[in-house]
């Protein structure tokens, strides 16, 4: 049974930042290591004997004390606050995603994230009118009491920030909580921690690299109750943030354009698909205002309580190995459909995958898909 949210002493939040900081413990598998063994405590305690019975040889690294000890102080200095999943503060839709960030780091003013939100995203290189007409559709959505997010890029991300820094505006990064990128746009980002939030997945002082991105992207539809593609190429970012949106449940929106603008193609086709389409801030509202928000009190596959689950036997789990690792491959492949060819119980299969998750030979994906790496 899931346990209400509540807030984490200081002991129990940095076995929390430890476990996400391990090696080979990604969202997923966090949730799936405190669904298994209650604490974060017990699941650190667990990692080595996982890992080796995954095929790992080496040991696995486990974040040290002190390491998330310097992490905490150095965001507390810098006047931010670290929020865990199961915790009140947390904001509620992002809590409701499968694969929601366990932790994250929260500059300016967090109480900003528990107004209903919507994500403005498109183009770094935008036209001067879409950067006009995101800018005027960020402010008019602002005036209308929704928390504007986005990503803090240039073009359309920088518009939609600017648009909304007066009602409140949310930027989320791909490295850490206090790395701006780009950089010209550090003086937004010091405007937006004055009047509006920041928040990240990534530890304090991480440089943001390219597979950071998609991962902010999941945070930017998250937090939201619906995403507005403003201009986009076919093969962008904004499109991928738009796919997670839908698999997040998420309304998607796409403002038009010119068939020969091939900005305006990424937005066109989505319209094609069945998106909503935006001439202004009241199509949003019309399409969000229907919309219950995602909730939270029992987040997907998450146990917050101390209750631990029952293993399964290590007879059992020995022949399993072999059955799993002989339907499993390069190709991804559905937890259930696993369950299914298998023909092994889901709590068998479950603890299997864990194990190889945690040898880093397996490599969980989008949609509670799996595969070999």
């Amino acid at each position: 049974m899931t346990q209400p949210r509540r807030p984490l002493p200081d002991t129990e939040r940095l076995d929390w930042l430890r476990l996400i900081r391990s090696e080979n413990v990604g969202p997923v598998t966090f949730h799936r290591l405190i669904e298994r063994y209650g604490t974060a405590r017990a699941a650190l305690d667990a990692l080595p004997e996982l890992a080796r019975r995954g095929g790992r040889a080496k040991p696995l690294r486990i974040a040290a004390k002190a390491e998330v000890e310097r992490e905490l102080t150095a965001l507390r200095r810098a006047g931010g606050r670290m929020l865990c999943a199961c915790e009140p503060d947390y904001p509620v839709p992002l809590a409701a995603v499968d694969d929601a960030p366990p932790v994250v780091s929260v500059l300016g003013h967090a109480h900003l994230l528990a107004r209903r939100s919507v994500a403005l995203v498109g183009a770094r290189n935008a036209s001067l009118n879409g950067r006009k007409f995101a800018e005027r559709l960020a402010r008019d959505l602002g005036e209308a009491g929704f928390l504007v997010v986005s990503g803090l890029a240039r073009g359309i991300d920088t518009a939609a920030h600017l648009g909304s820094l007066s009602s409140g505006t949310a930027a989320v990064l791909a490295g850490g909580i206090d790395v701006v990128y780009p950089p010209e746009n550090e003086g937004l980002y010091r405007d937006i921690l004055d009047q509006g939030v920041a928040v990240a997945e990534s530890a304090f002082g991480t440089q943001p690299q390219a597979r950071h991105f998609p991962r902010r992207n999941r945070l930017i539809s998250g937090l939201s109750l619906g995403v507005v593609v403003v201009e986009a190429a076919l093969k962008s970012g904004s499109l991928i943030t738009a796919r997670m949106a839908l698999e997040q449940g998420r309304e998607v929106m796409a403002v038009p354009g010119s068939p020969l603008e091939p900005r305006s193609h990424g937005p066109n086709d989505l319209i094609r698909q069945g998106a909503t389409l935006v001439e202004g801030a009241d199509d949003v509202i019309r399409a969000l205002e229907a919309l219950s928000p995602p909730s939270a009190s029992e987040p997907p596959g998450s146990v917050f309580g101390a209750v631990r689950m029952a293993e399964p036997e290590e007879s059992v789990l020995r022949s399993a190995r072999a059955v799993i690792l002989e339907n499993l491959g390069p190709t991804p492949i559905g937890i259930d459909e696993l369950v299914r060819g298998c023909q092994l119980s889901a709590p068998v299969v479950l603890t299997v995958v864990l194990e190889l998750e945690l040898a880093g030979r397996a490599l969980r994906l989008p949609g509670n898909q799996i595969c070999l790496i």
